[in-house]
C-alpha cells in the first residue's frame, strides 16, 4: 500500500511538475557566491527529478534534454548550463534546524558534484548530480515543505518575483497570511540572490527590487497577491515582512485582456514615444529588469532633452546601447551613476540566454500579432490543435485558466503564443538568426 501511494503521488507530481521545496530552501541566502533566475530554475528541476528518483539514491542522472526543458532553459549551450551550476556550487549556505530545545547549524554547498556525459553524436547526452549529504534528505524528502509548480516559477521574469512566488504559497494557508519579519539586508540578499550586499538604501531597494517584483507576481499569478509591510524605527524602515492575500477568482474572471497583458502601460508608452514599436516595446519590457529599463529610459528621455548636446539620431538605438553598457547617467553629461546595490549585473552567458530569451519572447509575439490577424475559423483551428496536444500537458492552474479564459489569460495565453510560436517556426534559433537578430534591435 505505501509502495502504491508513493507511485500515485509520484505520478501527481509529474502530472503538474510540481516540486516538494523544503521550506528552508525557499529563503536561501547565500553566504559566498550569488543565484540567479536561471541557477533558481535550473535548481528546482534538479530537485524535482531527485525526488522522482528517491531520497535513496546518492546520485541522481537524467538526460540533459530532460533538465534544459523542465528549466525553461531556451538553449542547448551547455557552457552557458555549466556556468549557472559552477555559481550553485560556489554559493555557502547556513541551515538553521531546532528539535525540542536544541539547535542545529550547518553551512555547506547548494549543490554538489555535477557530471555532464557527451557520448557522441547520435547518443544521448547525460547530467549526473549529488547533494551535501547534511542537507540531501532534507532537500530531497522535506518534512515541511511548499508545492511549487515548475511552469509557473518559470513564468517569472526577475529573480525577486520568483522568490516571492514560492514565499507567497508557503504561508497563503497559514493564519493572517504573514511571512517572517526581517531587517533590510537580509531581505536584499534573499530577493537577489547575492551574498555581496553590505548596505541597502531602501529607497532604491524598494523602487528597483520589491515594487517590481510584486507587480510581477500580481499579474502572473492567479491565485494570490502579496503586500508589502514596513516596520519603522521613527521615520526609517528597519524590517520588512509581506501579507499574501488570496484572490477571489469573480475578480479574476473579470479582468480585461489589456490589464492581465502588460505590467506598467505607463513605460510601454514612454518606450514608444522614443520611437520603439509597441510589439517591440513589449518583448523589450518582458525580458528587461523593470528598475533598470526605467532609469535607461530617464536617461534618454533627460538626453533628448538637452540642447546643449547634438541631437540624437536615435534615441532607440541609444536606449538599447545604454541597456547594454548599463550607463544610465544624470541629466545627459555622460557621467555614470551606479546601478543600485540590490541588482545583480549580468554576465557574457547571462546576457547570451537574456537574447535567446528576447527571441523567444519576440517570436511569441510576432505569433500573437498573426493569430489576431486570422479568421475567425483559422483561429479555432490553432485552439483545438493546441488544447488537443498541449492541454493535457499543462500544470492544473494553468490549464484551468485556460479553460476559463484562453487567450485572455495573461498566463495561459503566454503558454499558447509560446507553443503557436513553435509550431510556426520549429527548430531551435541558429547563431546567425540571433546575430542578425540581435543586430537589428541595436543589441
Amino acid at each position: 500500500m505505501q509502495l502504491l501511494a508513493r507511485a500515485e503521488e509520484l505520478s501527481a507530481a509529474r502530472a503538474d511538475q510540481s516540486v516538494a521545496k523544503a521550506n528552508e530552501a525557499i529563503t536561501i541566502r547565500p553566504k559566498r557566491g550569488k543565484l540567479t533566475l536561471l541557477s533558481r530554475r535550473i535548481y528546482n528541476a534538479f530537485l524535482f527529478h531527485a525526488q522522482q528518483l528517491g531520497v535513496d539514491n546518492p546520485t541522481y542522472t537524467i538526460s540533459l534534454a530532460e533538465l534544459i526543458e523542465d528549466a525553461r532553459f531556451n538553449s542547448n549551450n551547455t557552457e552557458l548550463l555549466k556556468s549557472h551550476i559552477r555559481d550553485m556550487q560556489a554559493t555557502t549556505i547556513e541551515w538553521h534546524t531546532s528539535s525540542g530545545g536544541s539547535q542545529k547549524w550547518t553551512s555547506t554547498q547548494l549543490l554538489g558534484t555535477v557530471h555532464i556525459h557527451e557520448p557522441g553524436r547520435g547518443q544521448t547526452c547525460t547530467i549526473t548530480w549529488t547533494y551535501p549529504d547534511p542537507i540531501r534528505e532534507r532537500l530531497v524528502k522535506p518534512a515541511h515543505y511548499t508545492r511549487v509548480l515548475l511552469e509557473i516559477s518559470s513564468m517569472m521574469r526577475s529573480y525577486a518575483a520568483a522568490v516571492l512566488y514560492e514565499l507567497g504559497l508557503r504561508y497563503l494557508t497559514s493564519p493572517g497570511g504573514l511571512t517572517m519579519r526581517e531587517d533590510l539586508l537580509w531581505w536584499a540578499a534573499v530577493l537577489t540572490g547575492r551574498s555581496d550586499i553590505k548596505e541597502v538604501e531602501y529607497r532604491d531597494f524598494n523602487r528597483f527590487t520589491i515594487k517590481k517584483a510584486l507587480a510581477e507576481l500580481e499579474a502572473l499569478c492567479e491565485d494570490f497577491r502579496m503586500e508589502l509591510i514596513e516596520h519603522k524605527v521613527g521615520r526609517k524602515v528597519e524590517e520588512l515582512q509581506f501579507r499574501v492575500v488570496r484572490k477571489a477568482q469573480a475578480s479574476l474572471v473579470g479582468m480585461t485582456d489589456s490589464t492581465q497583458n502588460v505590467f506598467d502601460l505607463s513605460l510601454i508608452e514612454r518606450l514608444v514615444a522614443i520611437g520603439i514599436k509597441r510589439a517591440d516595446a513589449q518583448d523589450l519590457y518582458a525580458v528587461t529588469d523593470e528598475g533598470v529599463l526605467r532609469a535607461a529610459l530617464e536617461h534618454v528621455e533627460q538626453r533628448m532633452k538637452n540642447t546643449a548636446l547634438e541631437p540624437l539620431k536615435s534615441p532607440a538605438a541609444y536606449l538599447r546601447d545604454a541597456l547594454k553598457k548599463q550607463y544610465a547617467g544624470s541629466a545627459g553629461q555622460g557621467g555614470q551613476s551606479p546601478t543600485p546595490a540590490a541588482l545583480p549585473q549580468p554576465g557574457a552567458a547571462e546576457r547570451i540566454q537574456q537574447l535567446r530569451d528576447e527571441w523567444r519572447l519576440h517570436k511569441s509575439a510576432q505569433a500573437r500579432s498573426l493569430f489576431e490577424e486570422m479568421p475567425e475559423a483559422d483561429r479555432a483551428e490553432k485552439i483545438a490543435a493546441f488544447e488537443a496536444e498541449h492541454l493535457p500537458e499543462l500544470a492544473a492552474p494553468i490549464a484551468r485558466a485556460w479553460r476559463r479564459d484562453q487567450v485572455k489569460s495573461r498566463v495561459a495565453a503566454s503558454t499558447f503564443f509560446r507553443w503557436l510560436a513553435s509550431s510556426l517556426w520549429p527548430g531551435e534559433v541558429t547563431d546567425k538568426e540571433l546575430l542578425e537578430f540581435a543586430l537589428s534591435r541595436g543589441s
